[in-house]
């Protein structure tokens, strides 16, 4: 490769690197190990150990519930005391990048759908 190519080259990595590019990976990276750190702190035990998820209620084994930020990462949330919650992995499969209002109300339009065909199954059958 000629000396101006590798140049180039380095010309471009170097305006990738400019601190006013942030593209949000170094954000997401260091949320995530603070995500790790904090699944291995005493404080996180204590909340798994409960064994209740915060969106359904229902109980489970504490390997059987995730960490969720209610204010999910994606979208600015920090890994905080405040911002993570237990969770099953279905309601965290469900909540996606949801905000917990988004939640609710994607949780209510599925209540509303099953009661719309359970009373159409109803009126069928008369």
């Amino acid at each position: 490769m000629g000396k101006s190519r590798r140049n180039k080259r380095a010309s471009h990595k170097e305006f990738m690197a400019f601190d006013g590019f942030d593209d949000g990976r170094d954000s997401l990276k260091a949320e995530r190990e603070k995500a790790r750190e904090m699944r291995a702190s005493q404080w996180w035990k204590r909340q798994l150990a409960k064994g209740v998820c915060h969106y359904c209620g229902r109980d489970f084994k504490p390997s059987d519930l995730t960490m969720d930020h209610l204010v999910p990462v994606a979208r600015g949330g920090k890994t905080t005391k405040g911002n993570v919650v237990c969770a099953c992995k279905e309601c965290n499969n469900q909540k996606k990048s949801l905000l917990p209002m988004e939640f609710e109300q994607y949780l209510e339009s599925l209540d509303k759908d099953r009661t719309e065909k359970t009373e159409a199954r109803e009126d069928d059958s008369e």
